[in-house]
């Protein structure tokens, strides 16, 4: 099972109402869903909750839902945070069985951008995809697909056949799309423009 456990409470109250009564008493709410039964308002003290949320193994990983002495391996699909405190806000946990195939999107992260000739010549690093979603058992989620710059020049592509993913997880996209390239820096030309015209206009 996951590394982490999160104690929930069913909400009796749903609704913006109920939401923010959990909120009041100290709790983020939340919904469980998924699988072949129905959507259940859940709520876990916020405290716990927070440090869950930034060891960075909560979002898109594999936790353990733990209710009285029931437990249930779910995905933790998505969380808000509010806009101004930053704190958690509400979130979405999802049913899974530990050895289910699922999708999920990953993060992509860029290594070794110092060894990029393309990059020491001024180039710019353009970034079409920050995550890509992947196939993998629900115990198997990667935790990030990392794309080695090294040796990359000026014009260069890095496309989704080109990433290597960890175990036995697979992309789940159509088609050999860019996930990034190496484009040239660009030049402001505007400012010599606009002197040769100035000195056009005086002569």
């Amino acid at each position: 099972m996951a590394d982490i456990v999160l104690n929930v409470e069913v909400r009796e109250q749903t609704g913006t109402g109920g939401a923010r009564a959990t909120r009041r008493s100290g709790m983020v709410p939340g919904i469980l869903y998924g699988g072949a039964k129905d959507p259940v308002a859940i709520a876990v003290k916020a405290n716990e909750f927070r440090k869950a949320l930034y060891t960075g193994k909560l979002l898109g990983h594999l936790v353990t839902l733990k209710y009285g002495k029931e437990t249930q391996p779910v995905i933790a699909k998505a969380i808000d945070m509010h806009p101004v405190t930053d704190e958690p806000w509400h979130f979405d946990l999802y049913r899974v069985d530990e050895h289910q195939q699922i999708k999920i999107e990953v993060p992509v992260h860029f290594a070794h951008q110092e060894e990029s000739p393309g990059l020491k010549r001024g180039g710019s690093l353009n970034i079409a995809l920050h995550t890509v979603t992947v196939s993998c058992h629900a115990d198997e989620i990667p935790e990030e697909i990392v794309v080695d710059l090294t040796g990359k020049e000026i014009g260069d592509s890095i496309r989704v056949s080109d990433l290597k993913l960890a175990g036995k997880a697979t992309v789940a996209l159509d088609g050999d799309v860019t996930v990034a390239s190496i484009a040239a820096a660009k030049v402001d030309t505007g400012a010599a423009e606009g002197e040769g015209a100035e000195g056009e206009a005086e002569a």
